[in-house]
């Protein structure tokens, strides 16, 4: 499939989430996915505003990048941070050279085997709500055109989190959000219920959990309160014609 065609199918899926009561966390999830198919990066971290000017992690590609982000949100330091206080793009940054301004975080994502990071604004005109982090492990710096391909899925996905309701009633904006940063530590809550349960790892643990939120119809938030509860075990997460 051409790039072209890719691209265009990516920003039908996204835009295809602006409705009403749609999944924040999947929708953010997704988006996390999509950025490092298309500008072949390695592993990303999306962050949101608390409302309260503080960054808390909603979505991730992986466990050790989840780790990673809560290590720059431990320290304070690091391109996530940056990018949300300034509004601005933060590219092509090589971490060994980082070292004198992300001291900590420069070295733990080195360890990871990461050499390059990105951190994009997530941000309507002067509103910034988030920052979405890149990582590569090769040293290949990411064109013009892909920051801008970045830059727009960034922006859609603010779109889809401010509403235009939203934008005008800054009340709706802060619980929306929040319910996004609470469902989050719900379905991490639920990841290690399931993990335990069921003997598996975490990251199986959640893409069965998000697997059958696909197939259910049901968000999953939703089963992520009923694999905490007992409700839906890992039998019942697994796909009907699986044995």
């Amino acid at each position: 499939m051409a790039r072209e065609q890719r691209l265009a199918q990516v920003f039908v899926e996204l835009a295809d989430t602006l409705v009403e009561e749609f999944d924040v966390v999947e929708f953010l999830q997704t988006l996390t996915e999509r950025a490092i198919e298309l500008v072949d990066t390695d592993a990303a971290g999306l962050m949101l505003d608390n409302q309260r000017g503080r960054l808390q992690l909603v979505a991730y590609t992986d466990e050790s990048t989840r780790l990673l982000e809560l290590f720059e949100l431990q320290n304070r330091e690091g391109p996530c941070l940056d990018c949300f206080g300034t509004g601005l793009i933060i590219p092509n940054i090589d971490l060994a050279d980082a070292r004198s301004r992300w001291p900590v975080f420069a070295d733990a994502a080195l360890g990871l085997g990461f050499s390059t990071v990105h951190a994009v604004p997530l941000r309507l005109r002067r509103q910034v709500i988030g920052a979405l982090n890149l990582f590569a492990v090769d040293h290949s710096p990411l064109s013009d055109d892909h920051l801008a391909v970045v830059q727009g899925l960034a922006d859609v996905a603010t779109i889809g989190l401010l509403h235009e309701r939203a934008v005008r009633d800054q009340v709706i904006l802060a619980e929306q959000l929040q319910a996004a940063l609470n469902s989050r530590i719900l379905i991490e809550q639920a990841k290690g219920v399931l993990s335990a349960r069921a003997g598996i790892d975490v990251a199986a643990a959640f893409q069965l959990m998000r697997s059958h939120a696909r197939r259910s119809g049901e968000s999953l938030t939703t089963i992520a309160e009923a694999v905490v509860s007992g409700s839906l075990g890992a039998a019942d997460l697994q796909p009907a014609d699986t044995p």
